[in-house]
């Protein structure tokens, strides 16, 4: 690519809100739904004479999401109809907004958004080779199959259900900074409940208007990539389609203003029709749904319920438990999980506090946390909603080792235990047998022995080889099934090779 084009990308995320009813209608809104055109009515079908009526839950939703953005409310807001025939569209027509939108302006991530508004979404189309079964008769009993190649089929049940839109301004610049914007978004939607954001199951989609242009100034002819289903998706074709339209022009030809797709097999965009415009649509107010004035809905509690947000967790995060960006990015990634590491540093504080510690930050705790008992709970299938163990019998774990009761390998155990049964790791000491043994008299006779059984490896390290010394401190740490102190053993070792 030419480095004498700039590239500019503004972006369109569309993420399905979390509501239990879709957006016009009292249908389940129910994304794990196989069964196709089960969650339907009238209204979200289409039917002449069905009147729709506005979710609450979803309007104070996407209110929730303006107040987090820092985007600005206006007095009133309307619905419009945008206007275009697709097969899963049953009404042909879109209830969306145009011009007076729930909320315009905001920010992310350093990334200026221009508006954020409220539609439904549509059916979808299932390609392929379909095997039909047809019942008829009055009790179903008779019943006829048939086949059906190479044939497009439509599943309302997606029709009607609450979608948020949300539209930067053309302010990135590469797609890195895209991608960046994208992940945070999937956060502050899920910090805030309104969606799962789940790319994989179409929850959040996220399209890309592309251009270059010699003049950082100017814009060049946009090109917008749609429906791109995942993070690597949308990094890959905004890269793409910068070398793209820089080649192209690099070569005398001209970008066409169109609609592209994304092909994940071959890595490439490809194009799919030219780009309508906004007057394509004959946007018109829905003349079913008056004009929502916002000063009528509790704006203030709608507000206090936005919680803590992504960015401020990280600084808090950094600042409190001197965590470093890197250790934080996980704790962040997942609320849950930050939340135990919360609760079990607090109560390890208290615990250390009574033996004279200062210390504020805990490398030990964050280790165990994040890699031995995530390592447990991912292989079981358990959230920490599911854990038998509390934060304070987890800490007390940490406190143990820290005391030097129990080694780490005898710690691994101790965990391992606590997750089946949800006993306190002091009871399991006391069971299993797993106390550190640090003292000498009592480390003695296995120092011996490990000597007098592994005559060649002392020979070696005798001769030299100092590494040898961690292969015997690991035959005596094994012959006291983990529980020796291995620095005792070390000196101990070291005393009788001399």
């Amino acid at each position: 690519m030419s480095h004498k084009y700039t590239p500019t990308i503004g972006l369109e995320v569309h993420s399905e809100l979390k509501t239990a009813s879709k957006m016009f209608c009292g249908c389940p809104n129910d994304p794990e739904e196989k069964r196709p055109n089960v969650n339907v009515c009238p209204v979200c079908l289409g039917h002449p004479g069905t009147l729709p009526v506005p979710n609450a839950a979803a309007i104070e939703a996407i209110l929730k999401v303006g107040f987090a953005l820092g985007g600005k409310l206006p007095g009133v807001s309307k619905f419009d109809r945008k206007n275009y025939f697709y097969p899963d569209l049953p009404k042909g027509y879109q209830i969306s907004q145009y011009d007076q939108p729930f909320v315009s302006g905001g920010e992310l991530s350093g990334v200026a958004i221009t508006r954020v508004h409220l539609e439904e979404d549509t059916g979808r189309l299932v390609h392929g080779t379909h095997n039909i079964e047809h019942k008829t008769g009055e009790s179903g009993s008779d019943v006829s199959r048939f086949t059906l190649h190479d044939s497009s089929l439509v599943d309302f049940n997606r029709a009607g259900v609450p979608l948020m839109e949300l539209v930067t301004e053309p302010v990135i610049h590469d797609s890195e900074i895209a991608l960046r914007f994208a992940k945070e978004l999937q956060l502050v939607l899920r910090y805030l409940g309104v969606s799962d954001a789940d790319m994989e199951k179409g929850q959040m989609r996220v399209e890309a208007n592309i251009s270059v242009s010699t003049d950082p100034g100017k814009f060049g002819t946009k090109v917008e990539v749609k429906n791109l289903n995942s993070f690597r998706a949308v990094e890959g074709a905004i890269r793409y389609e910068i070398k793209r339209q820089s080649e192209l022009l690099d070569e005398g030809g001209k970008v066409v203003q169109e609609t592209r797709g994304w092909n994940e097999g071959k890595k490439k965009t490809f194009s799919q029709r030219l780009k309508e415009s906004a007057h394509d649509y004959r946007y018109f107010p829905e003349p079913d749904i008056p004009p929502i004035d916002l000063s009528q809905l509790d704006l203030m509690r709608i507000k206090t319920e936005v919680p803590e947000l992504p960015e401020a967790k990280r600084r808090r995060l950094r600042t409190e438990y001197g965590l470093s960006p890197e250790r934080a990015e996980p704790l962040v990634a997942e609320p849950e999980l930050a939340a135990y590491f919360e609760k079990s540093f607090s109560e390890l504080l208290a615990m250390l506090e009574e033996l004279g510690a200062t210390e504020r930050s805990d490398d030990l705790l964050f280790n165990y946390l994040t890699s031995d008992l995530k390592g447990l709970m991912n292989q079981a299938g358990v959230s920490f909603s599911g854990l038998k163990f509390a934060p304070e019998n987890f800490a007390h774990l940490v406190f143990l080792v820290k005391a030097g009761t129990v080694g780490s390998r005898a710690a691994k155990d101790i965990m391992k235990k606590m997750f089946d049964t949800g006993l306190d790791p002091e009871e399991i000491l006391k069971q299993e047998g797993l106390a550190q043994v640090s003292d000498e008299g009592e480390l003695l006779d296995t120092v011996r022995a490990v000597i007098a059984e592994n005559s060649g490896p002392v020979a070696d390290y005798r001769a030299g080889k100092a590494n040898v010394l961690q292969f015997l401190i690991g035959k005596a740490m094994g012959s006291l099934r983990g529980r020796g102190n291995p620095a005792v053993i070390k000196e101990l070792l070291e005393k009788f090779l001399k």
